[in-house]
């Protein structure tokens, strides 16, 4: 964890980091009635961990629907992206989680949020054969026509993946 805290030299003491990282626990596992007890005495809720990863991150990426509620209802940014460049709305893309996207998007998630390379949630989504998550990026206003950084579209990605579904969405 990286974190500038009042101690000398900024560093955080072990205590300190025990709990920070129970608390990424509580979020990888789905604890989220623990979460929510924390949360409401003071937890904020925007943490990240060593590679960027927000509590947020995490929970659309493990496919936790209750703990991203949490979240999202205490204030947690759906767009921080990690030191990857990925967000949670690309992570929920990714993974199928249809539920989590509806969620992100309900709460003010960046539907074009592109990764360095370019790939927006709706290329993830194409590029992994998510059919019902390609339905609910274009119909919310996502680009079918955005290109990554080398040249490629929701389509054309689908295609080179041998994503057959998705590829017969982007086609119509």
């Amino acid at each position: 964890m990286q974190s500038s805290t009042g101690t000398p030299g900024g560093v955080m003491d072990q205590d300190a980091l025990d709990f920070i990282r129970s608390v990424f626990g509580l979020v990888r596992s789905g604890d989220d009635a623990s979460l929510r007890a924390m949360v409401e005495k003071g937890l904020p809720v925007n943490f990240r961990n060593e590679k960027g990863d927000s509590l947020i991150m995490l929970a659309s990426y493990h496919g936790h629907l209750d703990t991203c509620r949490v979240l999202l209802d205490a204030g947690a940014d759906p767009n921080v992206a990690n030191d990857q460049g990925q967000t949670p709305l690309a992570g929920a893309a990714y993974k199928g989680y249809l539920e989590i996207a509806e969620l992100l998007l309900a709460h003010g998630a960046n539907i074009e949020g592109a990764s360095p390379d370019g790939k927006t949630p709706l290329m993830m989504a194409a590029m992994f054969n998510r059919t019902a998550i390609v339905e609910l990026l274009l119909a919310r206003g996502a680009s079918a026509q955005a290109v990554d950084s080398r040249g490629m579209t929701a389509q054309s990605l689908a295609a080179t993946m041998g994503a057959a579904d998705t590829l017969a969405q982007l086609t119509v």
